[in-house]
């Protein structure tokens, strides 16, 4: 006597078809995070060409494309809570800074300090090297005091405040492993362009351009980064052959 078979018999007596399960939901998943990452790969280059040709239009339409496509991405990808929180707060950054006024540029600047304090949540495990810590604050403390007395004098204090946050977030990210490491310091250079672009400071050729590019980058990078090290954290075999899945928030 045969033994019985868990698998129905098909139509015509031909094998059944593999049963949807889980391992079909992570395939969708896999393919959507592949397309929203190619969308957010060609939407960075739009605004790119953009500004490179100046056109402004392609700007304002392409720019507020690229944290919501990468905030899905990261989704798909199961990623932490306070990562898409802070795609979302640098989303409203972007909006922000598409409008050229004072205060725009506040309200801009109070999106990304959110973002910034998202990525220090995330950060928070994890050792960075204190030699790395020493050279983010002499940094920090050079470019502020050499920018200080360009800066317009209701603004300096505000840019001081987020510098330091911003820093610290960018030494913080080295935690996270070399990739978050380098979205973390591509940020900071990206947002010391617009500083000094407040300051009235010489800037290089078309300096919007190079602003965009190392903030595109940046936010990759912490995005990527994030994701690995949360992947690494859920696969963690604990004693027993059990896996803890208790993802960071």
């Amino acid at each position: 006597m045969s033994a019985p078979s868990d698998r129905a018999a098909a139509p015509g007596g031909a094998e059944p078809g593999p049963r949807p399960g889980p391992a079909g939901g992570a395939g969708r998943r896999e393919r959507a995070g592949r397309l929203l990452l190619a969308a957010f790969a060609a939407a960075a280059a739009a605004d790119l060409a953009s500004l490179l040709a100046g056109w402004d239009t392609g700007h304002v339409l392409a720019k507020p494309l690229l944290m919501p496509l990468l905030a899905a991405y990261a989704l798909t990808r199961r990623g932490p809570r306070l990562l898409v929180a802070a795609l979302l707060f640098g989303w409203g950054g972007d909006i922000a800074l598409l409008f050229d006024a004072e205060p725009a540029f506040l309200a801009g600047m109070g999106s990304f300090a959110a973002g910034h304090v998202c990525y220090l949540l995330l950060f928070r495990r994890g050792r960075a090297h204190p030699w790395l810590g020493a050279a983010y604050a002499a940094a920090l403390t050079g470019t502020v005091g050499l920018l200080w007395g360009d800066l317009p004098a209701d603004l300096r204090i505000p840019v001081a405040c987020y510098s330091l946050l911003l820093t610290a977030m960018a030494f913080r990210s080295g935690a996270f492993g070399p990739r978050a490491g380098l979205g973390g310091a591509l940020f900071l250079l990206s947002d010391t362009l617009i500083a000094t672009g407040v300051a009235a400071w010489p800037q290089p050729p078309r300096p919007d351009f190079w602003i965009m590019a190392t903030y595109s980058a940046a936010q990759c990078l912490l995005a990527g980064g994030v994701l690995a090290g949360t992947r690494a954290y859920r696969m963690t075999v604990v004693p027993g052959g059990s896996r803890r899945d208790p993802a960071p928030t």
